[in-house]
C-alpha cells in the first residue's frame, strides 16, 4: 500500500481530491494509475473515493508556479467514469473555486489578513485566473452567507477572475471559424472561451431543453444524435477525435424561463449535468452575446461592454460578469463560486507505485 496525503474538497457544485504534485509520481503515466485507484477505476468507484458521478469524479494537482506573474499550478484530471482512464484536457472552474484555499492550507501561498489574492496558471491551459480567497485572522474561512445553486446551504464566497480565456484550448474564439456550422442538418455554433462548447438549439433535436437531466439522459436516441454531432464538431474544432475525450461540452439552449438570459441542457460529454460548468456557461453566455449565434431570438442578452448574464441550468442559475472588447472578446469574466473543505489526510492505494 502507497500512502498518499490529500484533501477532500467541494468546490463549487462539484467535489474532487486534491493533491499537491510533490506527493506524486513525477511520471506522468504513474501518477495517472495512483490517481485511478485513488476515485476509483469502475462505474460504480467502489474501491476509491469518488462518488460514481463525473461531478465527483475530478482531482485537483497543485505546485508552486515556476511563473513569476502567478504563485501557483494547478492541473485538473477527470477521471472518466467507468472507462479506466483520466482526461486532462479540459480545465474544471468549480474544482479550481477549491484550488486557492488548499494551496494556503498546504503553505503555497502565505495567507493575508482579510482576503488573500492567488494566481492561478491554469496548466491544461495555459490560461490565469485569480482567486480571491476569504482569509480573516490569516486563516482560510469556510462559512459565510454566499449561495451558489447546485450546492445546498451557504459558505465564504471565492472571487474568480478569469483573464484572456479565448481559445483556451483550441487556440481561437470560434474554432471552426465560423459562428455557425451545420452538423447532421443541426446549426451548432462552436465556441471556446474557457471551455470548448457546442450550442444548438433544444427544438432542433426535438426537445424543449426544459428536460430534467434525467429524463435527458434516459432519451437514447437524443443521445445518439448529440453524440455524432459531437464527434463532427470535436474535429472542425481542430480537437481531433474527441471519442475518448471529454471536450466539447455540448449544450442545448432555450429560451429562458426563470428570470435568467438564456436556459441550457449541458452534456459532459454524453451524461446530461445537473447543473452547469463554470467554464462551460462562461462560453455559454459569450456565444450567446455574439451577433449571428443559434441563440438569436432565443438568448435575452443585455446590452453594453460589461453585461451580467445569467444561464439558466437544472438546478438553478449561474451569473457571471463578462467584460467585451471591442473585437467581441471577453477580457474578464467574474464569478461567484464556494468551496468547503470535506475532509484531508492519508489515502492508500493498492498497487506498489
Amino acid at each position: 500500500m502507497l500512502a498518499v496525503p490529500y484533501m477532500q474538497m467541494r468546490g463549487g457544485s462539484s467535489k474532487g481530491l486534491y493533491f499537491l504534485a510533490s506527493d506524486l509520481p513525477r511520471n506522468e503515466a504513474l501518477r495517472d494509475q495512483v490517481i485511478l485507484d485513488a476515485v476509483g477505476r469502475d462505474a460504480r468507484q467502489i474501491d476509491g473515493l469518488g462518488g460514481g458521478n463525473p461531478l465527483t469524479s475530478k482531482v485537483a494537482v497543485v505546485s508552486k508556479s515556476s511563473l513569476p506573474e502567478c504563485d501557483i499550478d494547478y492541473l485538473f484530471v477527470q477521471v472518466v467514469v467507468g472507462e479506466n482512464r483520466v482526461d486532462t484536457s479540459p480545465n474544471c472552474g468549480n474544482i479550481l473555486a477549491g484550488v486557492g484555499a488548499f494551496a494556503i492550507e498546504n503553505g503555497l501561498v502565505d495567507a493575508q489578513d482579510g482576503i488573500t489574492i492567488v494566481r492561478v496558471n491554469m496548466v491544461n491551459s495555459g490560461n490565469r485566473c485569480d482567486l480571491d480567497v476569504q482569509t480573516p485572522n490569516q486563516k482560510v474561512q469556510y462559512e459565510g452567507d454566499a449561495a451558489i445553486d447546485g450546492v445546498p446551504g451557504t459558505a465564504a464566497p471565492v472571487i474568480c477572475n478569469y483573464k484572456d480565456i479565448a481559445g483556451s484550448i483550441t487556440g481561437i474564439l470560434l474554432p471552426t471559424g465560423n459562428i455557425k456550422d451545420t452538423f447532421d442538418g443541426v446549426e451548432v455554433t462552436c465556441i471556446d472561451n474557457g471551455m470548448p462548447v457546442v450550442l444548438m438549439r433544444a427544438s432542433d433535436l426535438g426537445v424543449s431543453g426544459y428536460e430534467s437531466a434525467d429524463e435527458l439522459n434516459a432519451n437514447e436516441t437524443l443521445k445518439a444524435k448529440i453524440e455524432s454531432i459531437r464527434l463532427q464538431a470535436g474535429e472542425a474544432m481542430n480537437l481531433g477525435d474527441v471519442t475518448d475525450k471529454v471536450v466539447p461540452k455540448m449544450s442545448l439552449i432555450a429560451r429562458p424561463v426563470d428570470g435568467g438570459h438564456i436556459c441550457s441542457r449541458t452534456f459532459i460529454p454524453r451524461v446530461c449535468h445537473t447543473a452547469i460548468g463554470v467554464l462551460g456557461a462562461v462560453s455559454v453566455a459569450t456565444a450567446a452575446a455574439m451577433p449571428g449565434n443559434v441563440a438569436e431570438g432565443i438568448a435575452e442578452v443585455p446590452e453594453g461592454d460589461v453585461k451580467t448574464i445569467s444561464v439558466e441550468h437544472p438546478s438553478g442559475e449561474f451569473s457571471m460578469t463578462l467584460t467585451f472588447d471591442q473585437q467581441n472578446n471577453v477580457t474578464k469574466a467574474g464569478l461567484l463560486r464556494t468551496a468547503r473543505l470535506l475532509a484531508r489526510g492519508e489515502l492508500f492505494v493498492p498497487i506498489n507505485k
